[in-house]
């Protein structure tokens, strides 16, 4: 589904559909394409009420307090504008324009993915 939600966002609009993009022009009012990007947000906002009314949502349990949830958050704002984009972004619109920054970005993401969890779970039994 993301991978079609892309491509026809760039048929349709010639920009790629990188999440922080879109929001960071979201974020500057009166921007290019705020309008644009304002709808694509409230798509991403609405699609799980969407979801909701035709299935079951499945249990989410979240054993994290609000201050290291609000951190984690802002750690990954700092390092998706460090990065020069998110996941999204780079994993999947970079990657499929072969984009050698993009894969680049995807190998740290994964990487420190891969490291964050065998820390986590083998030296600190989280």
């Amino acid at each position: 589904m993301i991978g079609l939600a892309v491509s026809l966002f760039v048929l349709a609009n010639g920009r790629i559909a990188g999440i922080s993009g879109v929001l960071g022009g979201f974020l500057q009012w009166g921007s290019e394409g705020w309008g644009e990007k304002a709808l694509f947000l409230l798509g991403l906002l609405i699609s799980p009420l969407l979801w909701a009314a035709f299935t079951a949502l499945p249990e989410i349990e979240i054993n994290s307090e609000w201050p290291a949830l609000v951190i984690a958050g802002l750690l990954v704002g700092v390092g998706t504008r460090y990065g020069s984009g998110c996941t999204s972004g780079h994993g999947v619109c970079g990657i499929s324009r072969l984009s050698p920054r993009s894969i680049v970005a995807t190998l740290c993401f994964m990487a420190t993915g891969f490291a964050t969890v065998y820390v986590s779970r083998h030296v600190l039994g989280v």
